[in-house]
């Protein structure tokens, strides 16, 4: 089946909807992008047009189909203990005062393929004895919260993951999972893994001790930016962190977070 030519009016109405239903920003040089990740539910539907894919979506009833467009046009590039300063800085900043919350809670709240979890809790069940602490993960993409959960991943992925680690909380994979190796139980039964639209108010989540919100505001216009930070300043603990990606900032987003470093921020 030939792929149609995906018309200007078409990639408007897909822009617009990726914003309404997610809070994400597409500006025209995605265009491409668009037309070659959707062309897969062209097939699936074997349709003729990106028009007749527009009409599926207009049904607000179909919310699986929703779902997947959302699994398709969002980003998730992630890997183990990816950007070590913050995982130093929670080694010798944060946990390694005796006057500890418990449990410290933290939340990966783009959590992707669950990479940044796992490292989160390798630290922490390191640091903080077992039952007195929890992570929470949650992604907007259901498709990719599976792959989270199942904590299978490709040998090649284990680079970054620090030895005495890989050895405790780590298992290599055998017979039909040859080349793969999965996280340990005792890690991945502590991890609560959930479905989280960050453009929408919140689930009852409680409060964390530190929140993980890198690489997610670049996807965001200002005015969305601005809505989700003052969400997540409300989930954080007075003194609690906040992480974001080296290429963001919450310069004139909020004066409810002092920044303590570049990407670390403490709530006031």
């Amino acid at each position: 089946m030939e792929i149609p030519v995906l018309k200007d009016r078409d990639f408007i109405f897909f822009q617009k909807l990726i914003f309404e239903l997610a809070g994400i920003s597409m500006g025209s040089s995605k265009k491409p992008l668009i037309g070659n990740r959707l062309a897969t539910r062209l097939r699936y539907f074997e349709l003729e047009s990106y028009e007749d894919y527009c009409k599926i979506l207009s049904k607000n009833e179909n919310e699986e189909e929703r779902q997947i467009f959302i699994d398709l046009l969002t980003t998730n590039e992630t890997s183990f203990f990816r950007e070590p300063i913050h995982f130093e800085f929670m080694k010798s900043h944060i946990l390694n005062t005796e006057s500890l919350a418990n449990p410290f809670r933290v939340w990966s709240a783009a959590c992707s393929s669950g990479e940044e979890p796992y490292s989160i809790a390798m630290l922490l069940e390191d640091k903080i004895k077992r039952g007195k602490w929890e992570v929470v993960a949650s992604d907007i993409s259901t498709r990719v919260l599976e792959k989270s959960q199942n904590g299978l991943y490709p040998i090649d992925k284990s680079e970054k993951i620090p030895t005495d680690y890989l050895k405790k909380f780590c298992l290599k994979g055998v017979n039909a999972n040859s080349g793969y190796f999965k996280i340990s139980d005792a890690i991945r039964n502590e991890i609560r893994f959930l479905s989280v639209n960050l453009n929408q108010p919140f689930p009852n989540l409680g409060k964390f001790n530190i929140i993980f919100l890198r690489n997610v505001m670049i996807y965001f216009d200002k005015e969305t930016r601005v809505k989700l930070i003052r969400q997540i300043s409300s989930a954080l603990e007075k003194d609690a962190y906040l992480f974001i990606g080296h290429s963001e900032t919450l310069l004139e987003i909020t004066d409810q977070l002092v920044m303590i470093r570049p990407t670390i921020y403490r709530k006031k």
